[in-house]
Protein backbone atom coordinates (compact mmCIF):
# COMPACT_ATOMS: atom_id res chain seq x y z
CA UNK A 1 0.00 0.00 0.00
CA UNK A 2 1.41 3.40 -0.96
CA UNK A 3 -0.15 6.96 0.82
CA UNK A 4 -0.26 10.10 -1.24
CA UNK A 5 -1.87 13.05 -1.74
CA UNK A 6 -4.41 13.53 -4.52
CA UNK A 7 -2.54 15.80 -6.54
CA UNK A 8 -0.10 13.08 -6.67
CA UNK A 9 -2.57 10.40 -8.21
CA UNK A 10 -1.39 10.71 -11.90
CA UNK A 11 1.52 9.20 -10.60
CA UNK A 12 0.05 5.95 -10.46
CA UNK A 13 -1.39 5.97 -13.91
CA UNK A 14 0.55 5.10 -16.94
CA UNK A 15 0.76 7.04 -20.51
CA UNK A 16 -2.27 5.21 -23.22
CA UNK A 17 -4.57 4.26 -19.31
CA UNK A 18 -8.06 5.67 -19.43
CA UNK A 19 -9.68 7.25 -16.88
CA UNK A 20 -13.78 7.20 -17.16
CA UNK A 21 -15.78 9.35 -14.87
CA UNK A 22 -19.49 9.93 -13.80
CA UNK A 23 -20.49 13.51 -15.09
CA UNK A 24 -24.10 12.97 -13.26
CA UNK A 25 -25.28 15.63 -11.81
CA UNK A 26 -26.96 15.59 -8.09
CA UNK A 27 -30.88 16.31 -7.87
CA UNK A 28 -31.92 18.01 -4.60
CA UNK A 29 -33.55 14.73 -4.12
CA UNK A 30 -34.54 15.06 -0.52
CA UNK A 31 -38.41 16.61 0.14
CA UNK A 32 -39.72 17.38 3.58
CA UNK A 33 -43.61 17.79 3.55
CA UNK A 34 -47.07 16.65 4.84
CA UNK A 35 -49.05 13.42 4.49
CA UNK A 36 -52.45 15.35 3.44
CA UNK A 37 -54.50 12.51 4.58
CA UNK A 38 -53.87 12.54 8.26
CA UNK A 39 -51.33 16.00 8.21
CA UNK A 40 -48.27 14.01 9.53
CA UNK A 41 -44.91 15.69 8.66
CA UNK A 42 -42.57 13.42 6.38
CA UNK A 43 -39.16 13.88 4.61
CA UNK A 44 -39.24 11.75 1.05
CA UNK A 45 -36.16 10.82 -0.62
CA UNK A 46 -36.06 9.75 -4.14
CA UNK A 47 -34.21 6.82 -4.93
CA UNK A 48 -34.54 6.12 -8.39
CA UNK A 49 -36.08 6.91 -12.03
CA UNK A 50 -38.95 4.34 -12.92
CA UNK A 51 -39.33 4.58 -16.83
CA UNK A 52 -38.04 7.09 -19.16
CA UNK A 53 -41.60 7.31 -20.51
CA UNK A 54 -42.81 8.57 -17.04
CA UNK A 55 -40.17 11.07 -16.11
CA UNK A 56 -42.60 12.19 -13.14
CA UNK A 57 -42.51 8.83 -11.46
CA UNK A 58 -39.71 7.64 -9.31
CA UNK A 59 -39.02 4.73 -6.60
CA UNK A 60 -38.74 6.52 -3.04
CA UNK A 61 -38.06 6.04 0.79
CA UNK A 62 -40.20 7.35 2.99
CA UNK A 63 -39.11 8.35 7.11
CA UNK A 64 -41.75 10.15 9.28
CA UNK A 65 -41.15 13.48 11.24
CA UNK A 66 -37.44 14.48 11.49
CA UNK A 67 -33.83 14.87 9.59
CA UNK A 68 -30.80 14.18 8.55
CA UNK A 69 -29.07 15.23 11.49
CA UNK A 70 -31.08 11.75 13.37
CA UNK A 71 -29.00 8.66 11.63
CA UNK A 72 -31.23 6.89 9.21
CA UNK A 73 -31.37 3.72 11.77
CA UNK A 74 -32.53 6.09 14.40
CA UNK A 75 -35.53 7.69 11.89
CA UNK A 76 -39.37 7.98 12.90
CA UNK A 77 -41.60 5.56 10.60
CA UNK A 78 -43.74 6.81 8.38
CA UNK A 79 -47.53 7.10 8.71
CA UNK A 80 -49.22 4.40 7.50
CA UNK A 81 -49.58 5.13 3.56
CA UNK A 82 -51.80 3.56 0.61
CA UNK A 83 -52.21 3.63 -2.76
CA UNK A 84 -53.63 7.49 -3.75
CA UNK A 85 -52.97 8.94 -1.08
CA UNK A 86 -51.47 12.84 -1.59
CA UNK A 87 -48.26 14.48 -0.30
CA UNK A 88 -47.59 17.88 -0.25
CA UNK A 89 -44.12 18.81 -0.83
CA UNK A 90 -43.50 22.12 -0.84
CA UNK A 91 -44.78 23.51 -3.78
CA UNK A 92 -44.91 20.12 -5.79
CA UNK A 93 -48.04 17.60 -5.12
CA UNK A 94 -47.09 13.73 -5.47
CA UNK A 95 -49.59 10.73 -5.32
CA UNK A 96 -48.43 7.78 -3.97
CA UNK A 97 -48.93 4.82 -6.84
CA UNK A 98 -47.90 2.27 -5.05
CA UNK A 99 -46.81 0.72 -1.55
CA UNK A 100 -44.17 -1.95 -2.26
CA UNK A 101 -42.95 -4.86 -0.10
CA UNK A 102 -41.58 -2.49 2.66
CA UNK A 103 -43.52 0.33 4.66
CA UNK A 104 -40.62 2.46 3.61
CA UNK A 105 -40.54 1.74 0.07
CA UNK A 106 -42.87 3.33 -2.41
CA UNK A 107 -43.22 4.37 -5.85
CA UNK A 108 -44.98 7.81 -6.12
CA UNK A 109 -45.57 10.45 -8.91
CA UNK A 110 -46.00 14.01 -9.01
CA UNK A 111 -48.30 15.96 -10.49
CA UNK A 112 -47.72 18.60 -13.45
CA UNK A 113 -44.87 18.18 -16.18
CA UNK A 114 -41.46 17.24 -15.73
CA UNK A 115 -40.26 20.88 -16.00
CA UNK A 116 -42.89 22.13 -13.11
CA UNK A 117 -41.21 19.10 -11.44
CA UNK A 118 -37.82 20.26 -11.50
CA UNK A 119 -38.70 23.73 -10.73
CA UNK A 120 -40.27 22.32 -7.33
CA UNK A 121 -36.96 20.36 -7.02
CA UNK A 122 -35.11 23.39 -7.32
CA UNK A 123 -37.45 25.67 -4.72
CA UNK A 124 -37.73 23.10 -1.90
CA UNK A 125 -35.32 20.04 -2.37
CA UNK A 126 -32.67 19.12 -0.14
CA UNK A 127 -29.58 17.25 -1.02
CA UNK A 128 -29.90 14.10 0.84
CA UNK A 129 -27.30 13.81 3.12
CA UNK A 130 -26.41 11.86 6.09
CA UNK A 131 -25.63 12.22 10.39
CA UNK A 132 -22.21 12.28 10.02
CA UNK A 133 -22.48 15.66 8.28
CA UNK A 134 -23.61 18.11 11.21
CA UNK A 135 -23.92 21.14 8.54
CA UNK A 136 -26.23 21.26 5.62
CA UNK A 137 -25.31 20.90 2.49
CA UNK A 138 -26.24 23.62 -0.77
CA UNK A 139 -26.67 21.68 -3.71
CA UNK A 140 -23.31 23.07 -5.00
CA UNK A 141 -21.62 21.41 -2.10
CA UNK A 142 -22.72 17.74 -4.13
CA UNK A 143 -21.83 19.24 -7.46
CA UNK A 144 -18.69 17.67 -8.87
CA UNK A 145 -16.25 19.89 -11.37
CA UNK A 146 -17.48 17.69 -13.79
CA UNK A 147 -21.18 17.71 -13.07
CA UNK A 148 -23.46 17.59 -15.97
CA UNK A 149 -27.02 16.12 -16.13
CA UNK A 150 -28.93 15.92 -13.21
CA UNK A 151 -29.61 12.23 -12.74
CA UNK A 152 -27.98 11.43 -9.36
CA UNK A 153 -29.98 11.16 -6.62
CA UNK A 154 -26.42 10.96 -4.43
CA UNK A 155 -23.19 12.26 -5.61
CA UNK A 156 -20.82 10.05 -7.72
CA UNK A 157 -18.48 11.42 -5.00
CA UNK A 158 -15.07 9.61 -6.23
CA UNK A 159 -15.31 12.40 -8.95
CA UNK A 160 -14.41 15.14 -6.14
CA UNK A 161 -11.06 14.12 -6.28
CA UNK A 162 -10.91 15.63 -10.02
CA UNK A 163 -10.67 18.98 -10.58
CA UNK A 164 -8.88 20.38 -13.99
CA UNK A 165 -5.26 21.16 -13.19
CA UNK A 166 -5.58 17.41 -12.14
CA UNK A 167 -7.34 16.70 -15.63
CA UNK A 168 -4.62 18.88 -17.79
CA UNK A 169 -2.04 17.15 -15.75
CA UNK A 170 -3.15 13.90 -16.67
CA UNK A 171 -3.47 14.92 -20.55
CA UNK A 172 -0.13 15.95 -20.52
CA UNK A 173 1.14 12.90 -19.58
CA UNK A 174 -1.10 10.96 -22.01
CA UNK A 175 -3.56 9.55 -19.95
CA UNK A 176 -7.22 9.29 -21.77
CA UNK A 177 -10.30 11.11 -19.92
CA UNK A 178 -13.56 9.62 -21.10
CA UNK A 179 -17.34 10.18 -19.73
CA UNK A 180 -20.67 8.44 -18.62
CA UNK A 181 -23.74 9.21 -17.06
CA UNK A 182 -24.76 6.98 -14.50
CA UNK A 183 -28.16 7.86 -12.07
CA UNK A 184 -26.00 6.74 -8.65
CA UNK A 185 -28.84 5.90 -5.96
CA UNK A 186 -29.06 6.15 -2.69
CA UNK A 187 -26.32 4.83 -0.11
CA UNK A 188 -28.52 4.06 2.72
CA UNK A 189 -32.09 3.69 3.89
CA UNK A 190 -31.96 3.11 7.69
CA UNK A 191 -33.43 -0.77 7.68
CA UNK A 192 -30.97 -3.42 6.85
CA UNK A 193 -33.30 -5.57 5.03
CA UNK A 194 -34.04 -2.54 2.58
CA UNK A 195 -29.89 -1.93 2.73
CA UNK A 196 -29.46 -5.45 1.71
CA UNK A 197 -31.36 -4.90 -1.70
CA UNK A 198 -29.30 -1.54 -2.47
CA UNK A 199 -28.21 -0.47 -4.87
CA UNK A 200 -31.56 -0.32 -6.44
CA UNK A 201 -31.52 -0.96 -10.52
CA UNK A 202 -30.21 2.67 -11.74
CA UNK A 203 -30.32 3.90 -15.47
CA UNK A 204 -26.93 4.89 -17.12
CA UNK A 205 -25.71 6.79 -20.73
CA UNK A 206 -22.42 5.52 -22.61
CA UNK A 207 -21.04 7.71 -25.17
CA UNK A 208 -20.17 6.16 -28.33
CA UNK A 209 -16.81 8.50 -27.97
CA UNK A 210 -16.56 7.17 -24.41
CA UNK A 211 -16.64 3.31 -26.23
CA UNK A 212 -14.78 4.21 -29.03
CA UNK A 213 -11.67 5.39 -25.92
CA UNK A 214 -12.43 2.47 -24.15
CA UNK A 215 -12.15 -0.13 -27.58
CA UNK A 216 -8.97 1.96 -28.34
CA UNK A 217 -7.70 1.70 -24.43
CA UNK A 218 -8.06 -2.06 -24.52
CA UNK A 219 -6.34 -3.05 -28.07
CA UNK A 220 -3.22 -1.28 -27.07
CA UNK A 221 -3.61 -3.36 -23.35
CA UNK A 222 -4.10 -0.52 -21.31
CA UNK A 223 -6.09 -0.09 -18.02
CA UNK A 224 -9.36 1.06 -17.38
CA UNK A 225 -9.45 3.16 -14.52
CA UNK A 226 -13.04 3.39 -13.19
CA UNK A 227 -13.64 7.09 -10.75
CA UNK A 228 -15.86 5.57 -8.72
CA UNK A 229 -18.51 2.53 -8.06
CA UNK A 230 -21.13 3.99 -10.27
CA UNK A 231 -18.42 3.37 -13.44
CA UNK A 232 -17.75 -0.09 -12.35
CA UNK A 233 -21.65 -0.64 -12.47
CA UNK A 234 -22.22 1.03 -15.60
CA UNK A 235 -19.65 -0.24 -17.91
CA UNK A 236 -19.88 -3.06 -16.41
CA UNK A 237 -23.34 -3.60 -17.17
CA UNK A 238 -23.09 -2.52 -20.63
CA UNK A 239 -20.25 -5.23 -21.06
CA UNK A 240 -20.38 -7.68 -23.77
CA UNK A 241 -19.19 -10.81 -22.87
CA UNK A 242 -15.53 -10.38 -24.73
CA UNK A 243 -15.00 -7.03 -22.68
CA UNK A 244 -16.04 -4.69 -25.48
CA UNK A 245 -18.78 -2.14 -24.03
CA UNK A 246 -22.11 -1.21 -26.00
CA UNK A 247 -22.83 2.82 -26.40
CA UNK A 248 -26.59 4.18 -25.65
CA UNK A 249 -28.86 3.83 -22.62
CA UNK A 250 -28.88 1.06 -20.30
CA UNK A 251 -29.82 -0.18 -16.75
CA UNK A 252 -27.75 -1.54 -14.46
CA UNK A 253 -29.60 -4.11 -12.26
CA UNK A 254 -28.43 -6.10 -9.18
CA UNK A 255 -25.35 -6.05 -7.21
CA UNK A 256 -21.63 -6.26 -8.37
CA UNK A 257 -19.77 -8.28 -5.46
CA UNK A 258 -17.78 -11.06 -4.87
CA UNK A 259 -17.12 -14.09 -7.90
CA UNK A 260 -18.91 -11.17 -10.75
CA UNK A 261 -16.89 -11.35 -13.56
CA UNK A 262 -15.35 -8.25 -14.42
CA UNK A 263 -14.81 -7.62 -18.23
CA UNK A 264 -13.98 -3.70 -18.80
CA UNK A 265 -12.58 -2.16 -15.44
CA UNK A 266 -9.14 -2.92 -14.20
CA UNK A 267 -8.84 -0.50 -11.45
CA UNK A 268 -11.32 1.47 -9.14
CA UNK A 269 -10.83 4.85 -7.35
CA UNK A 270 -13.22 5.05 -4.61
CA UNK A 271 -13.85 6.32 -1.53
CA UNK A 272 -13.18 4.69 2.13
CA UNK A 273 -16.04 2.43 2.86
CA UNK A 274 -16.55 -0.03 5.54
CA UNK A 275 -17.77 -3.74 5.28
CA UNK A 276 -21.20 -4.64 5.21
CA UNK A 277 -22.11 -1.38 2.70
CA UNK A 278 -23.35 -2.10 -0.97
CA UNK A 279 -20.38 0.02 -2.00
CA UNK A 280 -17.80 -2.45 0.04
CA UNK A 281 -19.49 -5.38 -1.61
CA UNK A 282 -18.21 -4.03 -4.79
CA UNK A 283 -14.61 -4.28 -3.91
CA UNK A 284 -14.99 -7.79 -3.24
CA UNK A 285 -14.85 -8.02 -6.97
CA UNK A 286 -11.63 -6.91 -7.32
CA UNK A 287 -9.40 -8.26 -4.16
CA UNK A 288 -10.01 -10.71 -1.78
CA UNK A 289 -11.39 -10.66 1.59
CA UNK A 290 -7.82 -10.55 3.16
CA UNK A 291 -6.48 -7.60 0.70
CA UNK A 292 -9.36 -5.73 1.94
CA UNK A 293 -8.68 -6.57 5.68
CA UNK A 294 -5.75 -5.27 5.18
CA UNK A 295 -6.16 -2.12 3.27
CA UNK A 296 -8.55 -1.31 6.05
CA UNK A 297 -6.57 -1.98 9.37
CA UNK A 298 -4.06 0.14 7.15
CA UNK A 299 -6.34 2.93 6.51
CA UNK A 300 -7.96 3.10 9.65
CA UNK A 301 -3.97 3.31 11.36
CA UNK A 302 -3.41 6.24 8.84
CA UNK A 303 -6.57 8.11 9.70
CA UNK A 304 -7.87 7.96 6.72
CA UNK A 305 -11.86 9.69 6.57
CA UNK A 306 -14.78 7.47 5.32
CA UNK A 307 -18.00 9.07 3.55
CA UNK A 308 -18.79 10.90 0.46
CA UNK A 309 -16.24 13.75 2.04
CA UNK A 310 -13.14 11.36 3.17
CA UNK A 311 -10.74 10.45 1.57
CA UNK A 312 -9.91 7.68 -1.52
CA UNK A 313 -8.33 4.80 -2.08
CA UNK A 314 -7.24 3.48 -5.49
CA UNK A 315 -7.58 -0.16 -5.87
CA UNK A 316 -6.01 -2.73 -8.53
CA UNK A 317 -8.05 -5.66 -9.93
CA UNK A 318 -6.20 -9.26 -8.65
CA UNK A 319 -5.36 -11.05 -11.71
CA UNK A 320 -7.42 -14.31 -10.77
CA UNK A 321 -10.76 -12.11 -10.03
CA UNK A 322 -10.53 -10.69 -13.79
CA UNK A 323 -12.99 -12.86 -16.67
CA UNK A 324 -13.23 -11.86 -20.38
CA UNK A 325 -13.75 -13.96 -22.90
CA UNK A 326 -11.94 -14.03 -26.16
CA UNK A 327 -13.50 -12.39 -29.30
CA UNK A 328 -15.20 -14.52 -31.37
CA UNK A 329 -13.30 -14.91 -34.50
CA UNK A 330 -14.71 -14.88 -37.68
CA UNK A 331 -14.49 -18.12 -40.60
Amino acid sequence: MRDLPRANLGALFDPGDLVVANDAATLPASLHGTHLQCGKTIEIRLAGWLSPSAPVRFLAIVFGSGDYRTRTEDRLPPPALSSGDRLQLGPLQAVVKRILDHPRLLELSFQGTRAAMFTGLAQHGRPIQYAHGPEPLALWDVWTRIAARPVAFEAPSASFALNWRTLHAWRRREIGFATLTHAAGISSTGDPALDSRLPFDEPYHIPECTVAQVARAQLRGSRIIAIGTSVVRALEAAANPDGSVRAGDGIATGRIAQGTPLRVVDVLLTGVHQPGESHFELLRAFADDGLLASASAALTACGYRAHEFGDSMLLNRQPLLYRREPAPRAT
